[in-house]
């Protein structure tokens, strides 16, 4: 009787082990509502409009894209950049999308989905430098906001990072002559060279990037499940358009931010590039 237990026990336990996994998909499929973790103020990407007061953007139109893909309702909250992370792992939401990188780091505590998007951390230097590659840096000045990614990518392409409290702070020293270059993400970049364009000054965005960030959607850790179905979602809305929908509405050529969509959903494991910290 022992050895029948203890067989039954052993044929048991796989499925106790799936069905333990699968509990957060079985429960969103209970609800029927993903809830999904955006930013609660950060343009484009979500933040109230000032007339309805209702979160808007990028984040939001892909929250509500992957919720149809997955057959269910959408319930958004607003989270805090610095909680992204934390409210994903404590269970507070099923999903997170918000700009989120993948990094050494935060994939210790979160999974995260094939990116559906890279972006670039980027150096703005003035126009003469401009044309220059990445290994000319090494060892040069070059700013960026403290303890940011922009930062990190600094020392990733073996230059000396001089850091700032904002943005603006670190293009000062830039004009000042006291650094080469500042690195920010892309947006920011090509925002900032179309500023200073308007002020007179002429800078512009060295080709190679100093560094890659695979954004794609964050989860709790061993979900494959959810992984998997959030993956299929995310191939989907590419290859249906979707994802060329909202990335043009919010920060394609027609807009402010004039970027134009590179690559496709891919798979993380598949990527080439040097995960930041």
């Amino acid at each position: 009787m022992r050895i029948a237990h203890a067989s039954l026990a052993l044929m048991l336990f796989p499925l106790m082990a799936a069905t333990a996994q699968a509990d957060q998909w079985a429960d969103i499929l209970g609800r029927q509502t993903l809830s999904c973790g955006v930013y609660s103020d950060v343009p484009p990407f979500s933040s109230p409009n000032p007339q309805t007061r209702q979160l808007e953007g990028m984040d939001v139109d892909l929250c509500a894209a992957l919720a149809q893909q997955l057959g269910v309702k959408l319930e958004l909250k607003p989270l805090s950049g610095e909680a992204r992370i934390a409210e994903v792992k404590m269970g507070r939401v099923d999903v997170v999308v918000a700009n989120l990188a993948y990094t050494k780091s935060r994939a210790q505590q979160i999974q995260f989905s094939d990116p559906y998007y890279v972006a670039k951390e980027v150096l703005v230097v003035k126009k003469p430098l401009a044309d220059k590659p990445r290994a000319y840096f090494e060892g040069k000045r070059i700013s960026a906001t403290k303890g940011s990614t922009s930062e990190q990518s600094i020392r990733l392409a073996k230059a000396t990072p001089v850091t700032f409290q904002d943005t603006g702070s670190a293009y000062l020293a830039v004009q000042q002559n006291k650094v080469l270059g500042v690195v920010t993400n892309t947006m920011s970049a090509t925002k900032l060279v179309s500023q200073a364009k308007a002020g007179g000054v002429e800078l512009g965005i060295t080709a190679e990037p100093m560094a890659l960030e695979p954004i794609g959607v964050g989860m709790k850790l061993d979900q494959p499940v959810l992984l998997d179905k959030v993956n299929q979602a995310l191939h989907g809305m590419d290859q249906s358009g979707q994802i060329d929908q909202i990335w043009n509405k919010w920060i394609g050529p027609q807009t402010e931010y004039n970027l134009v969509r590179e690559e496709r959903v891919q798979k993380l494991a598949e990527m080439k590039f040097e995960a930041l910290e």
